[in-house]
């Protein structure tokens, strides 16, 4: 590997995406600037990497921590999977059913739902993803990363009969469901381990709840001048919002960009 200078992590949604969840010509260019100047830019989102492939390539980004640092790819290879094991998927299942909700099942590179309705319709538009197929059986054959509970409420019920996973509200339609333990600071802990990195500056970049232990992992912590009020209290750095060139002024504020 050539030398490091840094590694910098990017929340995507109200982060380095625009209003449109989209990359604007300056981010691209930012992002192959600091390539240039030997920072290695990484997405971590709550997404999967299926989800995140055209941003990727047109970001020329290739370093991934997705589903809210369930997996980890550097430069296109696996370094990390973390798993939720099938019983308690198939039991996730069966809550939803029971309380009339519907699920999403995560893998890598598939995305499956329990069934088709005007909810999970309108928590996929609201994240700007093609709908799912339907599959309500994907646990039975397939490792799952991550669930996504869909439904706007029973919230607590969740938490409170499934202690061994952790529940992110990515917003007002849906729920991020991983292992206990499991975050996007653990991806970033996990990519610089197996790098060798340790000691190396780290920036990471974000605006929401799940981006707390992101954060919290890195050594320059930018909230965006959007964020959550929670994840501003822990910035190093807050910058303007993702629409008003807040990750641009941001990369300057610390010299990583020019």
């Amino acid at each position: 590997m050539t030398e490091v200078k840094g590694l910098a992590f990017f929340d995507l949604d109200g982060t380095l995406l625009d209003e449109h969840s989209d990359v604007t010509i300056e981010i691209i260019e930012a992002m192959i600037e600091l390539q240039e100047n030997k920072i290695i830019p990484v997405i971590a989102t709550g997404r999967t990497n299926t989800e995140v492939r055209e941003i990727s390539q047109r970001t020329g980004i290739d370093s991934l921590i997705t589903m809210n640092g369930q997996y980890v790819l550097f430069e296109g290879k696996e370094v990390y999977s973390g798993l939720i094991p099938q019983d308690i998927c198939e039991k996730m299942y069966h809550q939803t059913q029971a309380l009339g909700q519907e699920i999403g099942f995560y893998t890598p590179d598939l995305i499956t739902v329990s069934q088709h309705t005007p909810m999970v319709e309108k928590t996929y538009n609201y994240i700007h993803s093609p709908l799912p197929i339907v599959n309500s059986q994907l646990y039975r054959e397939r490792d799952l990363n991550m669930l996504l509970v869909i439904g706007e409420e029973h919230d607590d019920v969740y938490k409170e009969n499934f202690p061994e996973l952790t529940f992110f509200r990515n917003g007002p339609h849906s729920i991020d469901v991983i292992s206990k333990g499991g975050n996007k600071g653990k991806g970033v802990r996990e990519l610089v381990k197996a790098l060798g990195l340790e000691g190396v500056p780290t920036y990471g970049f974000g605006d929401g709840l799940n981006d707390i232990d992101l954060l919290k992992a890195c050594d320059h912590r930018i909230a965006m001048g959007n964020a959550k009020p929670e994840l501003k209290e822990i910035a190093t750095y807050i910058t303007t919002k993702n629409t008003e060139g807040g990750i641009l002024r941001a990369l300057r504020q610390y010299n990583l960009i020019y």
